[in-house]
C-alpha cells in the first residue's frame, strides 16, 4: 500500500523511514548509517516488532552488515529487555511483600559481574 508521499508502508510502519539510499544510488554506507540500522534493529527486537525487524534486516544486509552483527544487536536488546522485566518483577514482588525477588539491577548487572549492556 502507498501513502500520499509515495513511501512504501506496512500498516503504520513506514518502510522508507530508515532508507539510506536506493540500491541504484547507494555508494558505501557510512559507519553512522550502519550504526543507525543496528540501533533500530535492537529497538525492533526490544519492541517485538517483526515487520520492523524484517524491513531493517533487508536494509542491514544491503548495507554490508553481517548476520553476526545483526544477531549481536538483537541479543543485546534481548538482555536489556530481560533486565527491565526483572526490575519490574522485583518492584512488584517488593510491593506485595513477596520474598521471590531476583538479585541484580534492572540491566542484569549483579554484584559479581558487569552490566549486560
Amino acid at each position: 500500500k502507498k501513502d500520499p508521499t509515495g513511501s512504501k508502508t506496512f500498516g503504520i510502519h513506514n518502510k522508507g523511514e530508515f532508507t539510506m539510499k536506493s540500491k541504484e544510488t547507494m555508494i558505501k554506507p557510512t559507519l553512522v548509517e550502519k550504526a543507525d540500522v543496528l540501533i533500530a534493529i535492537g529497538a525492533a527486537t526490544a519492541a517485538n516488532c517483526i515487520p520492523c525487524f524484517e524491513n531493517l534486516y533487508e536494509k542491514a544486509i544491503t548495507s554490508g552488515i553481517t548476520a553476526a552483527e545483526i544477531k549481536r544487536a538483537s541479543e543485546i536488546a534481548g538482555k536489556v529487555k530481560s533486565g527491565a522485566h526483572k526490575a519490574i518483577s522485583n518492584s512488584i514482588d517488593e510491593l506485595i511483600g513477596s520474598k521471590e525477588t531476583e538479585r541484580g539491577l534492572s540491566c542484569g548487572q549483579t554484584d559479581a559481574g558487569p552490566c549486560c549492556c
